[in-house]
């Protein structure tokens, strides 16, 4: 471990437990002056998320959200860290449905009014392959290229979908758009 560097991207994952509710969410920040290649990699990620969200409705298989994410993810030239899927939230933290992010898995499950999961793809410059660190809770790419990842806890509507963890202000946007 290191502190951070000009230059930097830094994945920050938080979750909250209110009421009796879990809520999680991550984001990547840019720390200072970040390479065009760095930023390229987060916008992309940002993107497969919210390509991913905009077909959360009911009706909707949960298997379809990974071929949305890869599809976007390859159009950049990245690929989809597979270890980590979205997962079902709501008083137990995580829970069904598992979501993977990648295409042609087999999740099972539609979405229903009422449903709350997480879609938190992590894509990468590198490899899909990931390994974990000492701390049992960095996730870093095996062949040390860099990688993004945003999470949104998500509620599926009668019509659509409500973003429960979505940013207050900006109308939602990351803070790598600010």
């Amino acid at each position: 471990m290191r502190p951070l560097r000009d230059g930097d991207i830094c994945n920050i994952d938080v979750t909250v437990y209110h009421r009796g509710f879990h809520g999680d969410l991550n984001e990547t920040f840019l720390i200072g002056e970040v390479s065009a290649d760095a930023k390229k990699l987060v916008k992309n990620t940002w993107e497969c998320l919210q390509k991913s969200i905009e077909m959360v409705k009911p009706g909707v298989r949960y298997r379809e959200i990974g071929n949305v994410i890869q599809k976007h993810a390859q159009s950049g030239g990245y690929s989809v860290v597979r270890s980590y899927c979205g997962h079902g939230i709501h008083r137990l933290f995580h829970t069904a449905p598992s979501i993977p992010h990648y295409a042609k898995n087999k999740a099972v499950g539609i979405m229903k009014p009422g449903h709350t999961f997480t879609i938190e793809p992590m894509i990468s410059e590198g490899t899909w392959r990931d390994e974990q660190w000492p701390d049992e809770w960095t996730a870093v790419t095996m062949d040390g290229k860099l990688s993004a990842q945003f999470e949104e806890t998500l509620l599926v509507t009668d019509t659509g979908v409500e973003i429960l963890t979505r940013r207050r202000e900006k109308n939602g946007q990351p803070y790598f758009m600010d």
